[in-house]
């Protein structure tokens, strides 16, 4: 069935296209007004000094409802485009293809709207859908007072602590903040979007683990609850449900979000040997399989929440597999990144972890050995894409660090934990902060000259270090690793990061880096 499900992909994709890898990813297809896209580049802003114009950055996903919608209603406006074009140099940006500029806004969109001085200073900051008269309205305002609005703030001054660890007190700030925003009624952590936060969880499964009853509960809830969103029909996890409740899906597929929830719902099963978490569990590796596995073993990105752009995929995902394939299935986006496969192949082993079925490490290790052989860089590190604009990027090579220490647990292949020290001494050397200028490792390496970006920690991703680094220093011994979390977690330990919502993944992350 999975042979034939990916056979039946790879007609669609002949039929109908996709967004194919080594495509240039940074700048999706023009509006149909015509509006003249350029992508982000290294001499963006000498253009915008040179030509006296102001730069608008459309940031936007390839599966997102929302960026379709606007991208026809707002940008397909002649008045909009017309605008843009006098006074704008517009640049649209996949945040996919870009994880660092994706890093650097992710709180604000998709889609998000930033509009800069020629100069590159930030001067407004927008979130999600923007109709064609509040455009309008937008670009005139700044065209007419191009300084920054409220929406551009000054970055927090962090106080990072001498060492890792969370203090006492701010551990038991973060603890009790992780207790009050559960959703007793209807289960995960937050009220108003509805999805499965894969750290919550899994230190609610630690924790039920040692015999806390609460924390069981809270786990089990959530994972009961999440079934919502898992397709019916295909399989896979659609992203979230808004409404505060579970009822009303985005349809969208992300590969991200199949590996963190195939991960939560192994680890589970492994613990409670409850079948739902299983089915749950083989329900979303039969979606990735079938839709998001190239031929080559590697994973895509997502697909669309669209099987028409810019029209709710509501009825459309009511449908059974007949109804759904007759008009056409939704576009898969199909670029190779390698996070997206090491989150997969990391959720892939924890799932033979729990079951020892012997294809599931297999579907594993064929995916590692891709990545290897087409996203490798000198030094241990790794390349995002076929080509990239501005990488390397740190969660790159720390995704492919935890897939390569996950590879070496379960087949105790020296290999594997070579290769995850190799990609510790490359992020050690190509992402650390320079001395004086701030603590954790930041989303870019030293050796990008991307115009405007400037080099600093994100949270997620210094997650990610430290969960990496904790487990290859418990696998080495090595002191070097054991520097390396203790880096990423003073950031993370710094009052304004760790108390950020969701509290759970800070909190996970200093349990692993104090476990010995």
């Amino acid at each position: 069935m999975r042979r034939l499900a990916r056979v039946l992909l790879a007609a669609f994709i002949a039929a109908f296209g996709v967004q194919a890898e080594g495509a240039p990813a940074s700048t999706p297809a023009a509006a149909p007004s015509g509006v003249a896209w350029r992508p982000w580049s290294d001499d963006l802003f000498v253009t915008a000094k040179k030509e006296k114009k102001l730069v608008v950055l459309d940031l936007v996903a390839v599966w997102c409802h929302w960026c379709h919608v606007m991208d026809e209603k707002t940008y397909g406006s002649p008045d909009v485009a017309r605008l843009l074009g006098e006074k704008y140099i517009a640049v649209r940006v996949d945040q996919d293809a870009r994880p660092d500029i994706s890093a650097r806004y992710e709180d604000w969109g998709w889609p998000a709207t930033i509009i800069f001085a020629p100069d590159g200073r930030e001067l407004v900051k927008r979130s999600g859908y923007i109709p064609p008269d509040g455009m309008l309205s937008l670009l005139r305002a700044v065209v007419d007072d191009p300084t920054p609005g409220p929406s551009v703030r000054p970055e927090p001054k962090l106080a990072a602590p001498a060492a890792g660890a969370l203090s006492p007190a701010l551990r038991a700030k973060l603890e009790a903040a992780y207790l009050e925003t559960y959703d007793a009624e209807h289960g995960s952590w937050g009220f108003v979007q509805k999805f499965l936060e894969p750290a919550s969880v899994e230190l609610a499964l630690i924790r039920a683990k040692a015999g806390d009853e609460r924390a069981g509960e809270m786990a089990r809830q959530t994972l009961a609850a999440q079934r919502n969103l898992i397709d019916p029909v295909w399989g896979g996890v659609y992203q979230y449900s808004t409404g505060g409740d579970w009822k009303e899906p985005h349809f969208e597929k992300l590969a991200l979000f199949q590996a963190s929830n195939l991960r939560v719902y192994a680890l589970a099963y492994g613990q409670w040997r409850d079948a739902g978490h299983l089915k749950a569990a083989r329900d979303i590796r039969r979606y990735v399989d079938a839709f998001l596995k190239s031929p080559e073993g590697a994973f895509y990105v997502s697909q669309d929440a669209d099987a028409v752009p810019g029209e709710h995929g509501g009825e459309y995902f009511a449908l059974d597999d007949a109804a759904r394939r007759a008009p056409g299935v939704p576009r898969v986006d199909t670029h190779l990144y390698a996070r997206e496969n090491g989150r997969m192949i990391d959720a892939l082993v924890a799932l033979w972890t729990a079951t020892k079925e012997p294809d599931v490490l297999e579907e594993a290790l064929t995916a590692a050995r891709w990545v290897v052989a087409n996203r490798s860089v000198e030094g241990g590190g790794f390349r995002h894409g076929a080509v990239d604009a501005g990488g390397p990027y740190l969660v790159d090579t720390a995704s492919m660090g935890t897939a390569f220490v996950s590879l070496w647990e379960a087949t105790s292949d020296r290999e594997w934990l070579d290769r995850a020290s190799a990609a510790a001494d490359f992020i050690a050397k190509h992402f650390a902060l320079p001395k004086g200028a701030g603590v954790g490792y930041s989303s870019l390496a030293t050796t990008s000259k991307v115009t405007n970006v400037p080099r600093r920690p994100n949270r997620d991703e210094n997650l990610l270090v430290v969960r990496f680094a904790s487990a290859l220093a418990r696998a080495t011994g090595k002191s070097a690793h054991r520097e390396m979390a203790s880096e990423a977690m003073r950031f993370l330990a710094s009052p304004p990061v760790a108390t950020e919502r969701p509290v759970g993944p800070i909190l996970l992350a200093d349990l692993e880096f104090s476990a010995r």
